[in-house]
């Protein structure tokens, strides 16, 4: 249980629990770049930086854990499938989609033949200007209209608007009552009295 080894580590003081955290990896414009130039640098001193090229490797597989989860569960067969999508920027309360996870699951998604109906609270313009108009991708206008009619939530982004849904309507409106939540945000035995399946990062499906 992920939960479990987090609060193992967080309880030294000199790591703390702040930053430790299960997800889809790091995006944004910060990160990713600033690894990639130490590890440029490091190639310019003829320095092998193993743990940076590591940490680059280990974060672009995890942008690909939750549809790796979704691909397991409906056994490879996502073509003709519809997901909802709660969140496309990399992070909560900003719209930059910049090596987004979200993207990364989206565009397997696609290749997959799988339709998407997303919803972010910033990030709807700058995914439109990012893939235009597509046949297999809906931006919906809240949160519930995604959910309508689609074989599984995914949940991508953290925000907080995302953390108390109406359970029941969310079971209503799916066709399969099934969550793949990337960013750990609901309590795996209140998500089971609802008669929901739920798949989290580094934790037993409830």
């Amino acid at each position: 249980d992920i939960e479990e080894v987090r609060k193992g580590i967080g309880s030294d003081p000199r790591i703390g629990y702040h930053f430790i955290y299960p997800g889809l990896g790091y995006g944004g414009s910060c990160f990713p770049k600033d690894v990639r130039a130490l590890i440029k640098t490091a190639e310019g001193v003829k320095f092998d930086a193993k743990l940076l090229r590591a940490v680059e490797e280990r974060n672009n597989e995890q942008k690909s854990v939750l549809f790796d989860k979704v691909n397991r569960y409906f056994k490879g067969n996502l073509k003709g499938k519809t997901f909802a999508l709660w969140g496309l920027a990399f992070k909560p309360n900003t719209d930059d989609m910049r090596e987004a996870p979200a993207r990364v699951l989206m565009e397997a998604l696609w290749k997959a033949g799988a339709k998407v109906q997303a919803y972010d609270p910033e990030a709807m313009q700058e995914c439109q200007a990012i893939y235009g108009l597509r046949d297999d991708l809906l931006l919906c206008g809240t949160k519930e209209a995604a959910l309508r009619g689609a074989d599984a939530l995914m949940i991508a982004t953290e925000w907080k608007n995302f953390q108390a849904p109406s359970f029941d309507a969310m079971k209503d409106a799916l066709i399969t009552p099934i969550i793949f939540d990337g960013r750990n945000l609901y309590d795996p035995k209140v998500i089971a009295r609802y008669g929901i399946e739920y798949h989290s990062i580094g934790r037993m499906a409830a």
